[in-house]
């Protein structure tokens, strides 16, 4: 089988190291990034066959970034490898397009088994959330709370710049919006989230693996 060409996200360097010894041999990596922003504009000029990527990135988080990929470049195919074994996290990865998903403490012993099942045009989901998700499938649906996930786009990247620490101007001069519209969209954040003030939506924000460090 010809080697999947492979670009690796994740903001992490040592990490980053680690996935490409486990990978070299049986891929062929283009490229490496550390943010959801380069990641998108590494996959749209190298169309990889595969992207293997976090969802606590700087800039743009993994979910995001992978929404976006998915309209530029469809054939592409998603592994997350993330610390976030919950639900809601792996529902997100999955409604996205993302084929694979396993956590960080077994990517070493599942990592390969992976690839090899996601370029077979399988799907990969790690054994320790496995049970989770077919309990998730099973229960009845219930009324929940509004989560980060029912934001739109604009609003997921309003959200992970502030609580990056840019301030409405910085945010409006990078998204090329105005700063009225800026402070729009973060008025109808807190108000969706039900969180009262900037350090609320930052700690949300943190906690939501949406940023990796405050």
């Amino acid at each position: 089988m010809k080697k999947p060409r492979v670009i690796l996200a994740d903001d992490h360097t040592f990490v980053l190291e680690g996935f490409k010894k486990l990978l070299e041999m049986h891929c062929e990596l283009v490229a490496s990034v550390e943010d959801g922003r380069a990641l998108i504009d590494a996959t749209v000029k190298l169309k990889p066959d595969l992207v293997i990527l976090d969802i606590s990135m700087p800039k743009l988080n993994g979910i995001e970034a992978a929404k976006k990929l998915k309209k530029q470049v469809p054939a592409v195919k998603l592994i997350f490898v993330t610390m976030h074994a919950e639900m809601a996290y792996v529902d997100a990865a999955f409604r996205i397009g993302a084929s694979g998903y396993l956590l960080k403490r077994s990517a070493t012993t599942e990592l390969m088994q992976a690839v090899e099942s996601v370029m077979s045009d399988k799907f990969y989901v790690t054994p320790l959330i496995t049970k989770e998700v077919v309990t998730s499938f099973l229960m009845p649906t219930q009324t929940r709370a509004a989560t980060v996930d029912d934001l739109t786009t604009r609003q997921h990247e309003i959200l992970q710049l502030v609580a990056e620490g840019l301030s409405a101007k910085e945010i409006a001069d990078q998204l090329k919006i105005s700063h009225r519209t800026v402070e729009f969209h973060k008025t109808k954040i807190m108000e969706h989230l039900n969180v009262h003030s900037t350090p609320d939506l930052v700690k949300y924000a943190v906690t939501h693996g949406l940023v990796t460090t405050l």
